[in-house]
């Protein structure tokens, strides 16, 4: 079966179907960057509002400074947009409002691990199926060199992660793998992820709803998943730029290469929450394109930074 196959019928199956089916998955440049934004970071409502977080204690947030009073990296937001998790100074996991108020250490780094790239998983409850709610945070761990991705309740304090479980197809590359896995992105209402694999070099997909189904999707890094789940966005090597390709589910697989005359590297995509834009990191700034291709990268900000769009 292809994955086209089995987002379409997410959205159209029954509960009982649904097992079935998903049981064959196999504005300003930010703190005084040089130069200005050639376009507003601040947008629709559908559209979202674009962020930029770099490691230092201020976020752009739609054009605008705020300072969450520690350092932030990777910073997420929730599904509401109510709430950002974030890694911090001390390499802890945290969770904040958007002015930076309210801060909680949802997980305190042991110490020795490299935590890095949350993501938020959001879930209704399903009595049908048995499936509680979900309201987790899901990020990597790197520990003595080993990658592991880890989850803990977002409403956690000082909470303890646990291992994620990653079951599914081997598929004929054998097993899944349960190290090396990093940059995991959540999104959709099904508990839905992907995640990349820094041994194989590949793109994976894991969908907590139906049992924890997974499998391989392709060759890349970097990935994330549109809010429709029905596509996934991820970064390859080409011809000695990265590029940033798009693969649709839902028409075979297809897979079409958003920035072939790429002349510098184009890393870490973020959708919009509408899935019509993209947000990329440059070397030299932020830039937008089009999630269908029928554009070209805009620059809007000179900052370069981890790109996030609130809800």
């Amino acid at each position: 079966m292809f994955l086209g196959e089995y987002f379409m019928t997410m959205r159209t199956r029954s509960i009982a179907a649904a097992i079935a089916v998903a049981a064959a998955v196999t504005g300003t440049a930010l703190l005084g960057a040089s130069g200005a934004a050639s376009a507003s970071t601040s947008t629709s409502a559908s559209h979202g509002t674009l962020t930029i977080s770099n490691g230092s204690s201020q976020v752009l947030i739609g054009g605008h400074k705020v300072n969450f009073g520690v350092p932030v990296r990777d910073l997420a937001w929730s599904p509401d947009g109510a709430k950002a998790a974030f890694i911090d100074g001390s390499g802890n996991l945290d969770v904040a409002r958007p002015d930076g108020s309210g801060r909680v250490v949802v997980a305190k780094n042991p110490g020795g691990q490299n935590w890095s790239h949350p993501t938020w998983q959001v879930t209704p409850k399903d009595s049908q199926i048995g499936l509680p709610a979900r309201d987790n945070l899901i990020f990597a761990a790197r520990d003595k060199g080993v990658s592991r991705l880890k989850y803990v309740s977002a409403k956690a304090v000082h909470g303890t992660p646990k291992t994620l479980s990653l079951n599914g197809d081997p598929g004929p590359g054998g097993a899944l793998p349960q190290t090396g896995n990093v940059w995991p992105e959540a999104a959709g209402h099904y508990g839905t992820s992907v995640y990349a694999n820094v041994d194989t070099g590949a793109v994976y997909i894991r969908d907590d709803y139906t049992r924890q189904q997974g499998g391989k999707l392709t060759k890349g890094s970097e990935p994330a998943l549109s809010p429709s789940e029905e596509e996934v966005v991820f970064v390859r090597s080409v011809a000695g730029h990265d590029h940033v390709l798009v693969e649709d589910f839902m028409h075979g697989n297809h897979i079409k290469d958003l920035t072939p005359h790429a002349t510098t590297d184009y890393t870490e995509p973020a959708w919009s929450p509408d899935g019509k834009t993209l947000a990329v990191r440059t070397p030299s700034g932020t830039v937008t394109l089009p999630s269908d291709g029928t554009g070209h990268p805009a620059k809007v900000t000179s900052t370069v930074g981890l790109a996030a769009y609130r809800p």
